[in-house]
């Protein structure tokens, strides 16, 4: 090991994106468990236009990786598992809304909104930080060596 090995930091904005992460797929994740219907057809291409389509067990799904993230954002170095299970879960989310609500609900703005900024930036900024926690984790394991 190289003496003038510079430390990697895992800093404190990195956890504050693992919360922010966290809160806001919960938050959405509310919303589409309690607020379905309305969501829903808001989304939709036609809002005027009810959507029959119950998104209870997708709500729940995101309920559950949202809060699985938020807890990541406590001990990251310590509970990767939970950073890669988020990151899995949001892959699973954007793939089911864009397989399955964006077929009914149609391509507009607002569905590509949610799939682009909800589910696939939060996939990138997350795979960034599992990353830089993966390089601290790394580092501190030489240091056990």
């Amino acid at each position: 090991m190289e003496k003038n090995q510079e430390f990697p930091r895992f800093s404190m904005p990195l956890r504050g994106l693992l919360l922010l992460a966290g809160m806001t797929t919960v938050a959405w994740g509310a919303f589409f468990k309690w607020f379905g219907a309305p969501l829903l057809s808001w989304l939709s291409m036609h809002p005027e236009v009810p959507v029959d389509v119950s998104s209870t067990i997708y709500g729940s799904f995101g309920l559950i990786i949202g809060f699985l993230i938020f807890l990541s954002g406590f001990y990251p170095i310590s509970w990767l598992y939970l950073i890669m299970v988020g990151i899995g879960g949001k892959l699973i989310s954007a793939i089911w809304f864009a397989v399955y609500y964006a077929d009914i609900l149609g391509w507009n703005k607002r569905t590509i909104f949610h799939l682009g900024f909800n589910e696939v930036l939060w996939i990138i900024i997350l795979g960034i930080v599992l990353w830089k926690a993966l390089q601290v984790k790394a580092y501190l394991q030489t240091l056990e060596d």
